[in-house]
């Protein structure tokens, strides 16, 4: 009888350690490396920039495609090409730029978010920066000394996104201006374009840089 009452005691502790480590791991996803935020949309957003560590900060910068950051931005120190804009050597849809793989979309070992964050992380589509946008009251303020954008969804939790301009060479441009944030898709117009969501004082738009442009990131969360 004692063995028995001694079995079930094991087991109910068991039980107990399982669950405490499945909240723990709930946590940790939520919170590490960065923090995600519910503003009752299809997708979560990050609390920050990747790199930064709030957010107001810029964060780093990134070219399109690439998942580390560098001292110069431009095609000669582009991964993905030989040089220049017609030497593509991934995500090309015409033999005029490159070798043709068809690819619109980043695959996921080439999205930084998901290589920093980890699963889950990914850059975001124009139909959630869309979302974004239609769903969420925008303000534009200061927060820190940095303008930017506050974005508040219907449930009342808001992101702030830093207006942390672009690296073109090693040059930083327009920081505390506007902002300019990857999305994970080619422009239909040529494909060493990427589109971009850009976020000026009065007015938010898509529009699209040149691959090898270093623009800030901010990711999405999925799962």
């Amino acid at each position: 009888m004692k063995k028995t009452k001694l079995s079930l005691n094991c087991l109910l502790l068991a039980i107990i350690a399982l669950l405490v480590s499945c909240r723990t791991a709930e946590v940790d996803v939520a919170n590490t490396p960065t923090a995600m935020v519910d503003l009752g949309l299809s997708v979560k957003w990050a609390q920050c920039n990747i790199g930064a560590a709030a957010p107001e900060e810029f964060g780093d910068y990134y070219a399109w495609g690439e998942t580390d950051i560098k001292d110069k931005y431009n095609w000669d120190t582009y991964k993905h090409c030989n040089g220049t804009s017609t030497s593509l050597t991934k995500y090309c849809g015409y033999a005029s730029f490159g070798c043709v793989d068809g690819k619109m979309q980043l695959e996921q070992h080439d999205d930084v978010a998901t290589a920093t964050l980890g699963d889950g992380w990914r850059l975001p589509t124009i139909a959630e920066y869309e979302e974004l946008m239609n769903k969420c009251t925008w303000v534009w303020t200061t927060q820190n000394g940095v303008n930017g954008y506050k974005v508040t969804g219907r449930n009342g939790k808001s992101i702030f996104l830093p207006a942390a301009g672009y690296r073109y060479n090693s040059m930083l441009y327009s920081e505390n201006s506007y902002a300019l944030y990857w999305l994970n898709s080619l422009n239909d117009a040529g494909c060493y374009y990427a589109q971009c969501a850009v976020f000026y004082e009065n007015e938010f738009e898509f529009n699209f840089k040149m691959r090898f442009y270093g623009l800030t990131v901010r990711a999405v969360y999925d799962r």
